[in-house]
């Protein structure tokens, strides 16, 4: 799964720690979700839409291999 969620901490302003705290995880969980080390739970994509106004496909997209 791709994710353009440095793009989207960009354009808001957030750092991985700020962006983290607002969604109860740790930065390193933020750090590994950009590098697509970690694929987030659902609840954890919809809560990271939602910090920033869109919608889950804008900000997570699937790949073919997925």
């Amino acid at each position: 799964m791709k994710n353009n969620l440095k793009v989207e901490r960009a354009i808001h302003n957030l750092t991985q720690e700020e962006l983290a705290q607002k969604v109860s995880v740790s930065r390193q969980t933020i750090h590994a979700i950009e590098t697509n080390k970690y694929v987030p739970s659902t609840i954890l994509s919809l809560k990271i839409a939602q910090i920033f106004s869109k919608p889950l496909e804008q900000i997570f997209t699937l790949e073919e291999a997925d």
